[in-house]
């Protein structure tokens, strides 16, 4: 693939491996067998409506395609639409010999110790590509769901977005409603052609004591735009993610968004990465955390390798409850002519707004909702309606679990 230094992108993967460690082999990882379904109609009432929760609809409304996998055994898998492949990864291991060329190339298997075992017990995960020139309207929607307790389930995902295609991702990683402890190791290696258009929106809907490390890495190519945007609302005991996007060709743009509500006790260290390779690339991270008695680190870091770049960063935070948040934002040029911003706040919510919303006729509690519901409505350029509706739905409950 032209442009790709994989060696050079796996060496800086590797120094970025964040996280406390976890001790992996606490966790079962024995396969868990559920029968494959031809219709997500005959999901149970109750998968269901874990599953929405995290924009994962069984009635696939306005969705292109859909993806299920509980536990370790896929459940459903299929695409609605022509020049639309979902297909699991396991399955398209065997059906394609030139995956071989996007398998394991952006992510080294040897960075840590979870991104071995994914390599060693490989549970399954997707393979979602928009073949070249079309134009997926609606969304795909993929599910990494849990269901039993005590589970580690290793996840190895490839997005690939083809010449001139346009292609749009919901992922919601969800449990059943009685798990409280599990772990999810989901590594997830993206591909944007030239030309190619891909969104890929992530919700995450845990527990109090599941633990999740994600590996991503991302390349796009000549005018290509990867739009990133990742949710977390809900109550988690620890979530480690540093997704690196690397722009290779001329033009490529990549941006960032984040919404983050830590629960009390969780530990959140998020955060993102561009490197911008080429002449006129562009790249925007945007974080937005709210801590009601978490820990929350926001990372984000943007390298401008040539001239011409622009780069800009910018991550609020607002503690309710209690907790902490430390935001780490990074900027490093290394030639003249970059054009490199940031911007960082952490702060509470400041008495006298609530005051004027009081005099307004809200009562306390509808004051401070109001004021985190306008924290976390961040103005998401490009983003299909169908996928804004989804982030909207998401903040809504999350207002409502704090309060």
């Amino acid at each position: 693939m032209r442009g790709l230094d994989e060696k050079a992108i796996q060496a800086k993967e590797k120094k970025a491996a964040l996280g406390p460690d976890i001790d992996v082999d606490s966790f079962q990882s024995e396969p868990v067998h559920h029968d494959y379904i031809d219709d997500l109609g005959a999901l149970s009432e109750a998968d269901k409506k874990q599953m929405i929760l995290a924009g994962v609809d069984a009635k696939e409304r306005e969705r292109s395609g859909s993806f299920v996998q509980k536990d370790t055994s896929v459940l459903h898998a299929h695409s609605k639409q022509e020049g639309l492949e979902v297909i699991p990864m396991k399955e398209a291991l065997k059906q394609y010999e030139w995956i071989k060329d996007y398998y394991w190339k952006l992510v080294a298997v040897d960075t840590d110790k979870y991104t071995a075992r994914v390599q060693l017990d490989l549970h399954n995960g997707y393979f979602i590509r928009a073949l070249p020139g079309s134009k997926v309207v609606y969304p795909v929607q993929a599910c990494l769901y849990l269901e039993k307790e005590g589970l580690g389930q290793n996840i190895h995902n490839i997005v690939i977005a083809e010449e001139g295609s346009e292609l749009h991702v919901i992922t919601g990683c969800a449990r059943a409603a009685h798990l409280r402890r599990g772990l999810h190791i989901g590594i997830s290696e993206f591909y944007v052609k030239k030309d190619a258009k891909l969104s890929f929106t992530m919700i995450h809907h845990w527990a109090e004591e599941m633990v999740v490390r994600a590996r991503s890495v991302g390349i796009v190519e000549e005018g290509g735009l990867l739009l990133s945007n990742y949710i977390s609302l809900k109550p988690v005991k620890s979530v480690q993610m540093y997704p690196t996007t690397h722009l290779i060709g001329k033009g490529a743009v990549a941006r960032f968004y984040s919404l983050l509500v830590g629960s009390p006790g969780s530990e959140m260290d998020i955060g993102g990465r561009v490197v911008l390779k080429e002449a006129d690339t562009r790249a925007e991270i945007i974080s937005r955390a709210i801590t009601n008695g978490a820990k929350i680190i926001a990372r984000g870091d943007m390298v401008g390798e040539v001239p011409g770049v622009k780069a800009h960063l910018e991550c609020h935070g607002l503690i309710l409850n209690g907790g902490s948040i430390h935001a780490i934002p990074e900027l490093e040029g290394k030639v003249d002519g970059v054009e490199m911003s940031h911007e960082a706040a952490v702060g509470k919510i400041a008495q006298e707004e609530i005051l004027y919303l009081m005099s307004r006729g809200l009562t306390e509690e509808e004051a401070t909702a109001t004021i985190v519901r306008g924290f976390l409505s961040v103005d998401i350029p490009g983003l299909p309606p169908q996928l804004k509706a989804e982030i909207d739905r998401a903040v809504e409950q999350s207002d409502k679990d704090m309060m």
